[in-house]
């Protein structure tokens, strides 16, 4: 892809729940593909935003480490070796449940097959993926010029790598119920975010 190619959204098969009262939307992706704006757009619509990462954060400054991509990964190991590849999703539930009593829900950072499946089940037809899809290319150039985080060519390949290998994260970007294309402007992102937005209604 190039930098020309605008994003497209691609939209999967699904069944809307008339009946549903709050939905419940994770956006999943690769690091750099765009999922935070993504997911900040909805936030801005009224859902209320659950970023899972937080939790990786609270870890480490408990432990008093320094926030850093190694000490991500291996609090992230850790808590996975402790509850299951499901971690993320088990010890958000409480927050998504109690957010969802009055407000539509969007998850920032789902990961693994098994989160996936955890809140698919437990959430049913309530329960919708967005993916953003970008090339790696674009990916590194965006991880390479982050201010906050910003990531090396090795750092962010050795965690892609690290994310589909040992995370099984392809899983959920495979089974989306929207994709989202995002090789070009920030301002095109926000505008096909507005239509999956607009598709959920």
């Amino acid at each position: 892809m190039t930098s020309g190619v605008l994003p497209v959204v691609i939209f999967g098969a699904f069944a809307y729940n008339e009946a549903c009262i709050m939905k419940v939307v994770s956006v999943v992706g690769m690091a750099g593909s765009g999922k935070s704006e993504v997911a900040r757009v909805f936030e801005e619509s009224g859902f209320v935003r659950i970023r899972f990462g937080d939790i990786t954060d609270e870890e480490i400054e408990r432990r008093g480490l320094e926030l850093t991509e190694k000490n991500e990964r291996h609090i992230r190991e850790l808590l996975r070796k402790e509850h299951g590849m499901a971690a993320y999703a088990k010890m958000n539930l409480p927050r998504i449940d109690s957010a969802r009593k009055h407000s539509d829900v969007v998850i920032d950072g789902l990961y693994s097959w098994e989160e996936y499946t955890l809140l698919k089940d437990y959430y049913g037809e309530d329960f919708y993926v967005v993916a953003v899809w970008a090339s790696p290319r674009t990916r590194y150039a965006r991880l390479g010029s982050r201010a906050n985080r910003g990531l090396t060519l090795a750092e962010a390949s050795g965690r892609d790598k690290a994310e589909l290998e040992k995370v099984n994260k392809g899983g959920p970007i495979a089974m989306a119920d929207f994709t989202i294309v995002n090789e070009d402007s920030l301002e095109k992102l926000e505008r096909e975010t507005e239509r999956v937005l607009s598709a959920l209604k």
